[in-house]
């Protein structure tokens, strides 16, 4: 039986600075009905403080630690490991997430540990990758940590690149594999079940991402529903692995779940 909600946020409760229709009916069904749910997104190009306000502008009032981002997980990890210095390769907003964590300055010290890459949009230039790519080159001691490894975002101007392509060029020069700390990694599904208490397989995950969202939280032993807005595409209902429903929207969530409790 389903007892918890994960939301993928960009595609699923909205499509840039829109609405999804019914999102926000959805999401009010699901509290009311007491079910557990978190906001689980990919989503480095701005803190947990600003996906708070922009859900609260679309009609869901949320607050920040409903949120659980690659950043936020990523900043616990390294403070786990100690005070090594980190080089941050995210917005300069998204650095708020990381309290606590000492970022490189734009030098090379010794004590750099940690190489962590984010959704840096534009910001993504030869220069920039190339400093990345320099940063651990050669340095067996240093880790490069990828916030989630989603392939791309949509936008209403069309696709556009996301961290796991960059994380990609970063491995091949390197020689590195990335330690990855949002979706698809199971570890990231793990830390939502643990944050809401519930075993895997009592967590629903929707999302419009079949692989970074259904596929990876399927792997993780939740439940999957993939819906058809967003970066949906009718070549994923092609995948030889599917999610265990695919819904036309979160607005059908609600009827899904009085389903599976009956």
């Amino acid at each position: 039986m389903i007892r918890g909600v994960l939301f993928d946020l960009d595609g699923v409760l909205y499509d840039g600075e829109r609405p999804i229709p019914g999102a926000a009916a959805a999401v009010e069904t699901i509290r009311r009905a007491g079910l557990p749910s978190l906001f689980v997104t990919n989503t480095t190009s701005r803190p947990r403080s600003d996906l708070a306000s922009k859900l609260a502008r679309l009609g869901v009032p949320a607050r920040p630690e409903e949120f659980l981002t690659p950043a936020v997980v990523a900043a616990a990890w390294i403070r786990s490991h100690g005070q090594a210095r980190a080089a941050l390769f995210v917005p300069q907003a998204t650095r708020e997430d990381f309290r606590g964590v000492e970022a490189d300055s734009g030098t090379d010290p010794v004590e750099l540990r940690y190489v962590v890459i984010g959704d840096l949009g534009a910001g993504w230039d030869y220069a920039t990758l190339n400093r990345a790519f320099r940063l651990l080159h050669g340095r067996p001691d240093r880790d490069l940590v990828a916030l989630g490894l989603t392939r791309y975002w949509q936008s209403p101007d069309g696709a556009n690149l996301d961290v796991a392509p960059f994380a990609a060029a970063l491995e091949c020069a390197t020689g590195k594999k990335a330690v990855v700390m949002g979706k698809p990694a199971a570890a990231f599904f793990q830390q939502a079940s643990g944050i809401l208490g519930l075993a895997p397989g009592e967590l629903l995950m929707i999302g419009d991402d079949l692989h970074a969202d259904a596929l990876g939280a399927k792997s993780a032993g939740l439940r999957s529903a993939l819906v058809r807005t967003g970066k949906f595409q009718p070549s994923d209902l092609d995948a030889e692995i599917q999610p265990d429903w695919v819904l036309d929207s979160v607005q059908d969530l609600p009827t899904l779940l009085a389903d599976s409790c009956q």
